[in-house]
């Protein structure tokens, strides 16, 4: 069997629990002296062991309170008290009237086993006190005597082990209930803890919602309305200077049209964040090879546009990354690479798709551009963000004199 838990105590006594057992020997000391007179030596003897007892009680129960509270120094209170008792018992047996007196001390202030100990003194107390008139002196006498202890002893011991058990499961249930309020403050503290960390993770996912919006906006305001505008000042520069060719100047004023109305147009798809019109009626594969022919008529340039392998449908945004990355190759090559040539592939592969956009123009030295004062450029800057955001990969090479290749490389998963 488990220990025990400490048996609780109860600071607060009723006047009849403290002052009960004084008034109880008080009759009885009377009881004494009216019964036994003349008082001689042997009623002498009586009032002592009274004096005794009643001295015990003032200076462990009544003066000392803060004694209560241990368990040695009740055990050795109530001993005497039990000795005594018994002593005024087998000399006088109305004095097995303070049995309750004793029996109240020990289920109050002894904790188990002690207070079984007690029960059991108590209880021969009081059946010493019942027998007094059996003669002790024969085995019959003898056997009811023994008899009569325990008719005392065994049900006074059966009930303070019930009332241990009972003490026991309180003691148990206010500890669990303890317990459970600890658990419940400390759950309380992490849930307000957890609420000021979902706050911060509410704020954070804000702040970086709107980086990540204002990323896009900037790359798709470079892609649509700085690349539209550029080639609407290329073709309006041409046309100043054909004005005696009314049919060139004609046509570099058509292209220019033609570029402010689609610049407008993606614009609007950019701020609705919907896909570029390329997309919206074609596969990847065809949305290049119509940028690429749409580009080639404007400027001049020769492009080769080859799809391999076998295409199945990817995730729009790779689409969307893919389509922008050639759109911004093709614009570096009209403005800086004098080409004559250029390649588009498009590559699907196992598990990733591959665009390659290759020039055979002027060329640069790379570690040159990376660490000039823009770091290459916002075209290229936001080409490698929109492959790097799909955990794509984006190399650039080239060579002063022998073109450019610039090759993105993107994980696609099937789709339906």
């Amino acid at each position: 069997m488990s220990a025990p838990l400490p048996r609780p105590r109860q600071r607060q006594w009723s006047p009849v629990i403290t002052v009960g057992p004084y008034l109880l020997l008080a009759v009885l000391v009377v009881v004494t002296v009216l019964v036994r007179r003349p008082v001689d030596r042997a009623v002498l003897a009586d009032l002592a062991l009274c004096a005794l007892i009643a001295a015990c009680m003032l200076w462990f129960f009544t003066l000392h309170p803060s004694w209560w509270d241990r368990p040695r120094v009740m055990a050795v209170f109530i001993a005497v008290l039990i000795v005594s008792t018994l002593l005024l018992v087998l000399r006088n047996p109305w004095f097995g009237c303070f049995a309750p007196a004793l029996y109240v001390y020990v289920f109050r202030l002894l904790p188990w086993p002690w207070q079984l100990a007690g029960v059991a003194g108590t209880a021969v107390v009081a059946g010493t006190a019942q027998a007094y008139p059996v003669d002790k002196s024969t085995l019959v006498g003898l056997l009811g005597y023994f008899a009569v202890l325990a008719v005392n002893v065994l049900p006074m011991g059966g009930f303070a082990w019930f009332a241990w058990r009972a003490d026991l499961r309180d003691a148990q249930r206010e500890q669990a209930l303890r317990e459970l309020s600890e658990a419940n403050r400390r759950l309380e503290a992490t849930l307000a803890e957890n609420a000021g960390l979902h706050e911060q993770l509410l704020t954070q996912a804000r702040e970086a919602g709107v980086h990540d919006e204002r990323q896009r906006m900037a790359r798709e305001i470079h892609d649509t309305l700085a690349q539209g505008l550029t080639g609407i000042i290329t073709q309006l520069q041409a046309a100043v200077h054909l004005h005696g060719d009314p049919a060139g100047w004609q046509r570099h004023l058509d292209a220019a049209t033609g570029l402010a109305r689609e610049s407008l147009s993606e614009a609007r798809r950019s701020v609705h964040a919907l896909r570029p019109e390329p997309l919206r009626k074609a596969r990847l594969g065809e949305a290049l090879a119509g940028v690429a022919g749409r580009w080639s008529a404007l400027h001049g340039v020769a492009v080769q546009v080859t799809t391999t392998g076998s295409a199945w449908p990817i995730r729009p945004e790779t689409e969307f990354a893919l389509l922008r990355t050639a759109q911004e190759a093709l614009a570096n090559v009209a403005k800086h690479a004098r080409a004559t040539r250029v390649g588009v592939t498009l590559s699907y592969m196992e598990h990733e798709v591959a665009l390659d956009v290759r020039d055979d123009g002027t060329g640069f030295d790379p570690v040159r551009l990376a660490g000039s004062a823009d770091g290459g450029g916002f075209g290229l800057v936001a080409m490698r963000q929109r492959i790097e955001s799909l955990s794509g990969t984006l190399q650039i090479e080239s060579e002063p004199g022998f073109g450019t290749g610039i090759s993105a490389c993107v994980p696609a998963e099937a789709g339906a």
